[in-house]
């Protein structure tokens, strides 16, 4: 079963933490000084907040898979319909090692697809940024200098 995935870039996260711990009745399932997620099941929703990014606001929304299978069933869908995809392949953003890839919608909102393989100990190590340092760590960024990650 597919989670829904929203990221929203936030100025001051320990406020945003406060509100959205509020709203949802719940604390982050991972929190780092820049970053913060909850993953809930009602409803089924992987929420990030990070310090990260452009102005505040929604960065991209996404889906994210329960196992390989079924992001190759996401992937061949955006295939049949001929959206662009690109591929990111397997890629270290938001605290978190996943296979991605990478669609935009006819208004320019990013949509990211992906399976998360494990938690790791930095933001990211993405080969956008380690290409362009400085700059966001998510493939969509490379089209759209707003654009961060997860």
């Amino acid at each position: 079963m597919k989670r829904f995935h929203v990221h929203a870039h936030v100025e001051d996260l320990q406020a945003s933490i406060a509100f959205y711990s509020a709203l949802f009745g719940a604390v982050p399932t991972r929190h780092e000084a820049d970053y913060a997620k909850w993953m809930l099941d009602d409803p089924r929703i992987n929420f990030a907040i990070s310090t990260r990014g452009g102005k505040p606001g929604v960065d991209h929304l996404g889906l994210q898979a329960d196992d390989e299978q079924e992001l190759a069933e996401l992937k061949a869908r955006a295939r049949a319909a001929d959206l662009a995809l690109q591929d990111e392949g397997e890629t270290t953003c938001c605290y978190a090692r996943s296979d991605k890839y990478w669609l935009t919608d006819p208004q320019g909102i990013a949509w990211e697809q992906f399976h998360t393989l494990s938690d790791v100990p930095v933001y990211s190590e993405s080969r956008v940024e380690k290409a362009e340092a400085g700059s966001a760590c998510c493939a969509a960024a490379s089209q759209s200098a707003t654009k961060a990650c997860c």
